[in-house]
């Protein structure tokens, strides 16, 4: 008897392949991903280390975490439209094989000076992979489909973010203080390695492009480099020392006159026809404009929370840095399991989601203010480890659900540079929120140095620190609220 026409199908063997090889691809660009996104935090349990072994002041300990982002952000948005334009498979695996060869440049560096610079050129080739990483999943999968794959990307760079530090930890323990942080770029190496093999193996060689997109618009990259460096440059040289030059802020009116400079090639550029860098159409997608502010406002709190916490319980605990990278687990795990059930229900509950996430967000960052004043220094650790528990959980279901948000209307063919674009109002928001919250954290100890109870001055610097990290939470929370409030009006 003939099956009827709305029965379910049994999925061919050519199906079956597909869609193993679909994902199969997707895990290569997460594990990728994931490896990008760990130098983004293991690096900072390694900062005492790489200053007894190395030597270098705060500048160049900033310039080690901050640097990778501002390199990280200017390689954005021209590598996600040469993935567009050209072909992602081939600007993944450039991006992979630069940050190997970085990782072992930081690895064998001689001087602080060195490592620096091996900072900034893993930066440069994270900012080359990232793009094409998104533009991968934007390509690969659709519908409820995607939400599912971008429930379990955010999960696992979740976990990246917050497991870095007890990794970081755990590597030093092993090397010993003093050359344990060269172990930290050393993973990269044959992770790097196994990732170059399955990538050139697995991500798909083909690829739909928009149509009259092939030429690449060079006045207009450099016009947003510009401006994406002068915006990031004044925060990443800012540590909260007073040697800091203040003139470092006329940089901010440099990013003006090139970003209106960029905006007005741009609409030119489109109007003789031809392909922007950006097309601000985009922009005009609210899903899409607010899912950038709102990440942008997340990563300026996340990175700069683990790694003021991370230095409060070295300095000033004296933890060992296996110990304070573990107070991060706790963080990881909840994150993880919520960002996995917020792919699952972002499709039934939207921005919602994201608000809840931000409220679980700020209540847990919040509740360390009075931990780290008030517990006795014995219990502390574990306290904030149950805080961060609950800021975990909320971080969550802010990310994937807010990756997916933020993508959902933007067509396949802009992939690439419309998740470049996001990306890059995460690193500035990184750049900007670390240098916010570590500029304060340096600052009251150098203010509070001359006599007094070591932890009673760290306790004063954290709490300062706090107060800055749980605003831009808020500020997060603000915009999504706005945001809602916007779709249920558009409803009615």
């Amino acid at each position: 008897m003939p099956s009827s026409p709305s029965s379910p199908q049994p999925a061919s063997a050519d199906d079956t392949h597909a869609n193993r090889v679909k994902w199969e691809s997707f895990w290569v660009c997460v594990g990728v991903a994931c490896l990008t996104i760990l130098d983004l935090s293991k690096v900072n349990v390694g900062l005492p280390s790489i200053e007894d072994s190395l030597g270098g002041g705060a500048t160049e300990l900033q310039l080690i975490v901050a640097g990778y982002a501002l390199a990280f952000g200017l390689a954005l948005v021209p590598s996600g439209r040469l993935g567009d334009i050209r072909s992602r498979r081939r600007m993944f695996l450039i991006g992979l094989t630069s940050f190997t060869l970085a990782s072992l440049l930081c690895a064998v560096a001689p001087t602080i000076e060195i490592l620096v610079i091996g900072r900034i050129l893993q930066g440069v080739a994270a900012g080359i992979q990232m793009p094409q990483v998104l533009g991968l999943i934007q390509q690969l999968f659709q519908g409820r489909e995607r939400g599912k794959a971008f429930g379990l990307f955010g999960a696992v760079i979740g976990l990246s973010t917050a497991f870095g530090p007890t990794l970081g930890g755990l590597l030093i323990a092993i090397g010993g203080e003093t050359d344990g942080w060269r172990l930290l770029f050393w993973m990269n190496i044959p992770l790097g390695l196994i990732a170059v093999y399955f990538a050139w193996r697995l991500l798909p060689k083909t690829q739909v492009r928009e149509n009259g997109a092939q030429t690449l618009d060079l006045i207009g990259i450099l016009l947003l480099g510009i401006a994406t460096f002068s915006l990031m440059l004044p925060f990443v040289l800012t540590t909260g020392s007073p040697s800091d030059d203040p003139n470092r802020w006329f940089w901010l009116v440099a990013f003006v006159v090139s970003a209106v400079a960029f905006v007005w090639w741009e609409r030119r550029y489109l109007r003789v026809g031809k392909s922007p860098v950006v097309h601000f159409g985009l922009l005009r997608l609210s899903s899409y404009r607010n899912g950038i502010l709102i990440g942008t406002a997340y990563f300026a709190a996340i990175p700069a929370m683990f790694l003021v916490v991370t230095l409060f319980l070295q300095r000033g605990l004296e933890l060992e840095a296996v110990f304070a990278g573990m107070v991060s687990i706790p963080f990881a795990l909840a994150s993880a399991v919520t960002s996995w059930l917020g792919g699952r229900l972002v499709n039934e509950y939207g921005r919602k989601l994201v608000v809840l996430g931000l409220i679980l967000a700020a209540v847990g960052i919040g509740a360390c203010y009075p931990i780290t004043a008030l517990a006795p220094v014995d219990a502390m650790p574990w306290l904030l480890a149950a805080s961060l528990t609950i800021a975990g959980a909320g971080g969550g279901i802010v990310i994937s659900p807010n990756q997916t948000l933020t993508l959902a209307d933007v067509p396949v063919t802009q992939g690439g540079v419309a998740g470049s674009v996001a990306q890059v109002g995460q690193r500035v928001g990184t750049a900007i929120g670390v240098a916010v919250a570590s500029s304060t954290f340096f600052a009251t100890l150098y203010a509070e140095q001359t006599g007094g109870d070591v932890v009673l001055i760290h306790r004063d610097a954290i709490g300062r620190s706090l107060i800055i990290i749980v605003a831009f939470v808020l500020v997060g929370l603000v915009l999504s609220l706005l945001d809602l409030r916007k779709r249920a009006t558009a409803r009615v």
